[in-house]
């Protein structure tokens, strides 16, 4: 399985792309950034979209991403899955011919190039070539994280959530995981604003890991770039061995 890393930022910088991961060429995992990363000839190969919640730093790369495809590749399609919650808002409040084109109807109502599937709560789900079960986590929004696997490995990803327990749980009984990432946005001084937003910080992943999988490596995405230095310093304090900062552009293999 390949993991390549869109963006990895909560927010955006100069060359720092919010989060977006593409899974082995065809599946997104969020979609902070799409364009951005990829060509079109990479964007148009693209069948599905994971998405954990409806804030934009995670679904704004989506809606350029149809705004492509119905310019260049009317005949694809892509599909954007994710908990009922999180499909009703994308539905009612981004593509709803106001902030953003209903792209379900576009180029036509029986062949658009948008999607939406409504996946159940930890139950688990064929998309594409992946097995996905969503496990609801702590946001200020309904969001979800995800367990993904193709059938002899996998990972699981957290999605923006502050101190979180049944994704764990459920990792726990997970065989072939072979990473976690997991979200850190801010440093240690701002856990206030991390609470009040559902966000981690690198004290509030440490007392995470003891609910985590064990000997699991921990791949971190989401820092705020604006804070990047700070964070990334405090998370080389816990566990330098385990614990890893996604880097922007590179591509994992597990």
């Amino acid at each position: 399985m390949k993991i390549k890393v869109l963006g990895t930022f909560g927010s955006e910088g100069q060359g720092q792309r919010p989060s977006a991961f593409l899974v082995d060429d065809r599946v997104l995992v969020d979609a902070g950034t799409v364009g951005g990363a990829l060509t079109v000839s990479e964007q148009i190969e693209i069948q599905h979209a994971l998405l954990t919640h409806a804030h934009l730093d995670h679904t704004a790369g989506l809606a350029f991403l149809t705004d492509t495809l119905a310019m260049v590749a009317a005949d694809r399609k892509v599909t954007a899955s994710s908990i009922t919650p999180v499909v009703e808002s994308l539905r009612t409040h981004a593509f709803n011919d106001l902030l953003w084109p209903d792209f379900t109807n576009i180029p036509s109502p029986g062949q658009p190039v948008l999607g939406f599937r409504t996946l159940p709560e930890e139950a688990e789900s064929r998309v594409g070539q992946l097995w996905v079960t969503p496990v609801p986590v702590e946001h200020t929004v309904a969001t979800t994280g995800f367990v993904i696997h193709d059938g002899e490995t996998g990972f699981v990803f957290s999605g923006d959530t502050g101190p979180t327990r049944r994704i764990w749980q459920v990792a726990r009984e997970m065989r072939g995981l072979k990473a976690l990432i997991v979200e850190t946005a801010f440093p240690n001084r701002l856990a206030t604003l991390a609470k009040a937003s559902g966000h981690l910080t690198p004290e509030m992943l440490r007392q995470e890991i003891d609910k985590m999988p064990q000997d699991i490596p921990i791949w971190v995405y989401h820092i705020k770039p604006q804070l990047y230095q700070e964070t990334a310093e405090e998370l080389a304090n816990i566990d330098p061995t385990r614990i890893h900062i996604l880097e922007q552009g590179k591509t994992y293999t597990i």
